[in-house]
């Protein structure tokens, strides 16, 4: 089965800014050194840029292996200035052994280390997203449009938001304003689907 995300691009408003942030946080949670270009850093399946128009009110997060990582994560990234988002906890809601902390990073994005007993697949960066938008059912539509494509599964949440999965991990769509923009999504795909090449959304509408 194919996973969910090839990448995710996050466009910044500063890139060394949001570099020192975004290093600290892969570094806290175990991941080695970047690669990095001219206007774009990447750990794995996650990407940061500096380009306009800069991605907001977008909620991501990344892979700890342990609870107590969870709890220096936040730890570190709190007394390193980052805006706390939301103590260290269980959050059952989600799933019963789920286990995260939350922080902004400097666009004010949402910034999460989760950690969850269920079993992983891979080495991925990320673990899920949670994308805003206006119109769900709208949404809705086109994800179970390109969905079958590149072999991702749409289902149900509650009645303000549904869920696309793929391998172990998955992003939601949820209801609610402000709504996402500018994130950039990347989806492996079939050679039968796009050449080869990963198929590529942004903000729900086809990439250029």
């Amino acid at each position: 089965m194919l996973d969910v995300f090839d990448h995710v691009g996050v466009a910044v408003s500063d890139l060394e800014v949001s570099r020192r942030c975004y290093e600290l946080a892969l570094a806290e949670l175990g991941y080695g050194e970047p690669y990095s270009g001219p206007n774009v850093v990447e750990w794995e399946d996650l990407a940061i840029g500096d380009g306009r128009p800069v991605t907001r009110n977008l909620h991501l997060a990344l892979v700890a292996k342990s609870r107590e990582q969870v709890d220096a994560w936040w730890e570190a990234m709190t007394a390193a200035g980052h805006p706390d988002d939301g103590a260290p906890g269980p959050r059952p809601q989600y799933s019963p052994t789920y286990y995260g902390a939350f922080v902004r990073d400097p666009d004010g994005n949402s910034l999460e280390a989760v950690h969850r007993a269920e079993p992983r697949e891979g080495e991925n960066v990320l673990d899920h997203l949670w994308i805003r938008v206006r119109d769900l059912a709208e949404s809705r539509l086109f994800y179970e449009t390109v969905a079958p494509t590149v072999s991702l599964r749409v289902r149900d949440g509650d009645a303000h938001r549904f869920h696309v999965k793929g391998g172990s991990r998955s992003f939601a769509l949820v209801q609610d304003e402000p709504v996402t923009e500018n994130v950039h999504l990347a989806f492996p795909a079939p050679d039968r689907a796009v050449g080869g090449r990963p198929a590529a959304v942004r903000d729900g509408r086809p990439a250029e």
